[in-house]
C-alpha cells in the first residue's frame, strides 16, 4: 500500500512539472500570446544600477600612539590616521536619458553623501559618474558618464497618464540586479506623505523595495512615466504602495541641472490646504467641491499683487481643475 502511495505521489509530481514545462506560447489560432519581453528588450539597457562608496578614515588604537608601548610590545611607528578607505554605502537604480551625452538619472538620497558613484549597464560594464547638479527637494540627481553606444529611455508625457494604466518597474532591488516587476496605476497627484518638498507622485502597485530608488517606471510602450523614489511599508518591504516622480516633473529639474547646474523656481506667496468635508461645510461648498484654501498670503509676493487673499478658495490653475 505505502508502495503504490508513493508511486502515486511520483506520477503527480512529474505531471504538475510537464504541466508548467509545456505553458502554452500560442493560442488556439496559432497566435502568440503577449508577453512584455519584446519591449523590455528596448528599454532594459537604459536602465542602470548605482553602487556608491564614501571614504572613511580609520584610526588607529590609541595605545599605539605611546612611543613606550610601542617599544614594549615591539611595534614600528606608524600615522595616527591610516589612508581612507573606500566603503560601500548603498545601492540604487538610475535611467539613461540622454545616450549621447551620457546623462543619467536617480534619486538625490542614493547619491547624497557619496564620494564615488559607481554605474553598471545591463550589459556588464562599469563606469565611475560624475555628478552634474540635485535638486533635493525633487529629490533628483542628474549624473554623467562617458561611454559609447548607451541607450537612452524615451520620454512619455506623465500628464495623459491614468488610474488603470498598465505600468512596468524596472530597477536594482536589494542590489539584487535589474529586475522587473508589473502593474498599474493605483492614483495619481499623492501629496501631503512628507517624503519631499514638492510631492505630486503616480502611485502604483508594481513591486517597489529598497534598491528600486532612481529606476523606471515605464508604461507599455517602454515610454519612461516617471522615476520610482519611495515606498510606504510599515514592515520596509512592498506592501503594494510605492511612489514614482512624474517625469514631466523631472524634465524640468533635468533641463536646469544641464544648463546652470542648479534649479531655481518661482514663488507665489501662498500657504494652502485642500479643501476637506469640514471645510466645504463651514464655507457652505457643494458637497463634493474640490479645491485649495489659501491660508496665508506673503507680503509683496506675486499673490498679493495678483489680488489672492486668505480665505480664497482656488478651484482650477489655467482653466484646468486637474492641476491643483
Amino acid at each position: 500500500m505505502k508502495l503504490v502511495k508513493n508511486i502515486f505521489l511520483l506520477v503527480l509530481v512529474l505531471s504538475s512539472s510537464l504541466a508548467v514545462a509545456s505553458l502554452p506560447t500560442h493560442d488556439s489560432n496559432g497566435d502568440k500570446l503577449p508577453s512584455l519581453a519584446p519591449m523590455l528588450k528596448t528599454v532594459n539597457p537604459a536602465v542602470v544600477n548605482i553602487a556608491t562608496f564614501s571614504k572613511q578614515r580609520v584610526t588607529n588604537n590609541p595605545l599605539l600612539n605611546d612611543p613606550f608601548f610601542r617599544r614594549f610590545f615591539n611595534v614600528p611607528d606608524q600615522r595616527r590616521d591610516s589612508e581612507p578607505r573606500k566603503r560601500k554605502q548603498a545601492a540604487g537604480s538610475g535611467v539613461i536619458v540622454d545616450a549621447k551625452n551620457g546623462y543619467v538619472v536617480t534619486n538625490y538620497h542614493v547619491v547624497k553623501d557619496a564620494d564615488e558613484i559607481q554605474i553598471s549597464l545591463n550589459n556588464g560594464k562599469h563606469y565611475i559618474a560624475t555628478k552634474l547638479g540635485v535638486d533635493p527637494d525633487l529629490d533628483i540627481a542628474i549624473l554623467k558618464i562617458d561611454a559609447d553606444d548607451l541607450v537612452s529611455a524615451k520620454l512619455a508625457d506623465s500628464s495623459k497618464l491614468e488610474v488603470g494604466d498598465f505600468v512596468v518597474a524596472i530597477g536594482n532591488p536589494f542590489a539584487l540586479g535589474q529586475t522587473v516587476t508589473t502593474g498599474i496605476v493605483s492614483a495619481l497627484g499623492r501629496s501631503g506623505l512628507g517624503i519631499e518638498g514638492y510631492e505630486n507622485f503616480i502611485q502604483t502597485d508594481a513591486s517597489i523595495n529598497p534598491g528600486n530608488s532612481g529606476g523606471a517606471l515605464v508604461n507599455l510602450r517602454g515610454e519612461l512615466i516617471g522615476i520610482n523614489t519611495a515606498i510606504l511599508s510599515p514592515a520596509g518591504g512592498n506592501v503594494g504602495i510605492g511612489f514614482s516622480i512624474p517625469i514631466n516633473m523631472v524634465k524640468n529639474s533635468l533641463e536646469q541641472i544641464i544648463e546652470t547646474g542648479e534649479v531655481k523656481r518661482g514663488q507665489i506667496g501662498i500657504n494652502i490646504q485642500d479643501v476637506s468635508p469640514a471645510l466645504q461645510e463651514a464655507f457652505d461648498l457643494e458637497n463634493g467641491q474640490l479645491g485649495v484654501l489659501v491660508t496665508n498670503v506673503l507680503q509683496d509676493s506675486p499673490a498679493e499683487k495678483a489680488g489672492l487673499k486668505v480665505d480664497d478658495i482656488i478651484i482650477a490653475v489655467d482653466g484646468e481643475k486637474n492641476q491643483l
